[in-house]
């Protein structure tokens, strides 16, 4: 008879953290056309990306994070179309110091939701007559250090000359 280490179970026992994704879906989704039909220029996209969590009602290591797009596309002073997502997912977290949980919410899951959330936008921007509107990838770590500089400058007064 060998004696071993190894749990009888390899889901059980100590393992690092971990990240499972248990469903994902469109919470708000608008598109507006109001300047139909499409200009033959290159229309000038502003784009807007803001990212949010929330832990969910049931607990457990449980949160809702949102990931927002929102696209308007100008020819001039003509506005092409105008469109907003709020896409989710809801996520559980296991084995995770309070310290990962932020940036595994704001960078991790976001990245999971990034490129279905593209593909809706894309699809919507077709179907309303546009070429699809296909969205660069987003460097998630960048937008959570920038929004952490925001908050630390406003929590430092942010009345200081810059």
């Amino acid at each position: 008879m060998t004696d071993t280490s190894a749990p009888a179970n390899p889901t059980s026992g100590d393992r690092g953290p971990s990240l499972r994704v248990l469903g994902q879906y469109v919470k708000d989704l608008s598109f507006e056309n109001p300047g139909h039909p499409p200009v033959q220029t290159q229309p000038n996209i502003d784009l807007g990306i803001d990212v949010g969590a929330a832990p969910h009602v049931d607990g457990n290591g449980l949160f809702e994070v949102s990931l927002k797009l929102s696209a308007k596309a100008l020819s001039g002073e003509t506005t092409l179309f105008i469109t907003e997502l709020d896409y989710a997912g809801l996520f559980q977290l296991s084995n995770v110091t309070e310290k990962q949980v932020e940036p595994m919410l704001l960078i991790e899951c976001p990245r999971l939701l990034f490129p279905f959330a593209r593909r809706i936008i894309a699809e919507i921007t077709r179907e309303g007559g546009f070429p699809p509107l296909l969205i660069d990838p987003v460097d998630f770590v960048a937008l959570y250090q920038a929004q952490y500089r925001k908050a630390a400058e406003l929590a430092a007064g942010g009345d200081q000359p810059s």
